[in-house]
């Protein structure tokens, strides 16, 4: 296993190097307006998928969040979404969508601050916090959303905990990310001891695969303009660009990733 896996391995040692990297990260890609950091999504289900002008160049990481988002109704709703990067997706989802409120959350502060800046939709705000301790009180919410985050999270357990905490009866957890096989089988534990139920389960590898492809040249691109050559080897990582590590993974089965659905009963 290579040493950044080593180290990410490492729960406390795992929060640190995150609580550095995106807010060094938005830093650098404010500049560009990236509003994604996610990988995207693409199969035919969501080709016709209609976009206005200032959506369409971010239409595979769109196609993502629509794709879990579309597991439940989330119309006149109350919506939580932890870890919501850069809020691309909270402002679609939002807008698109039209639940009653949205709110993102979001460790990196510098991330915060300009998601409150650069998005400006009614019934969606942004706060800054942490995905283990969520400062919500119980059953506040009617969904919580949570993309392509929880591999970044010291204790999955804790997060899920507090997912059923302030989930209301009834209630959708709408989720999605992934694992190296390695990392599976606890993965698949942590998910089946969760308070929750299981309604639907989706391996979207080929999907994500296709949506890696549709992002890959701008991804690059943005890599070479906005970080130091000593980073970009792990930024090609990170944002999934073709014939990366992670890209080669995903294409050859060692990694997994899913979206799935979850209910509180």
């Amino acid at each position: 296993m290579p040493l950044i896996d080593e180290l990410l391995s490492v729960g406390a040692l795992r929060r640190q190097i995150w609580k550095l990297w995106y807010p060094y990260l938005t830093r650098r890609l404010q500049r560009d307006d990236v509003l994604f950091l996610n990988y995207a999504f693409e199969d035919d289900t969501v080709l016709g998928l209609k976009l206005g002008p200032s959506d369409e160049p971010n239409r595979g990481c769109i196609q993502l969040y629509h794709h879990v988002a579309m597991q439940s109704e989330l119309r006149g709703k109350q919506i939580l979404e932890v870890s919501c990067g850069h809020g691309g997706g909270a402002s679609y989802l939002s807008r698109a969508l039209r639940p009653s409120t949205y709110i993102g959350l979001d460790l990196n502060p510098t991330g915060i601050a300009f998601c409150r800046k650069r998005h400006r939709v009614d019934g969606l705000t942004f706060l800054q916090g942490d995905a283990e301790s969520l400062p919500f009180a119980d059953a506040s919410f009617d969904v919580v959303v949570n993309v392509e985050a929880s591999h970044c999270y010291p204790s999955m357990r804790r997060f899920l905990a507090e997912v059923a905490r302030v989930l209301r009866s009834g209630g959708d957890f709408l989720y999605a990310d992934f694992r190296f096989f390695s990392g599976v089988p606890a993965w698949e534990d942590e998910l089946a001891s969760a308070p929750l139920r299981r309604a639907k389960m989706r391996v979207i590898d080929r999907e994500v695969l296709r949506g890696m492809d549709r992002n890959s040249a701008r991804s690059a691109a943005l890599i070479e303009r906005h970080l130091p050559r000593f980073l970009q080897s792990i930024g090609r990582d990170f944002a999934g660009v073709r014939d990366s590590r992670i890209y080669c993974a995903l294409a050859q089965q060692k990694m997994s990733y899913r979206s799935y659905h979850f209910q509180k009963t």
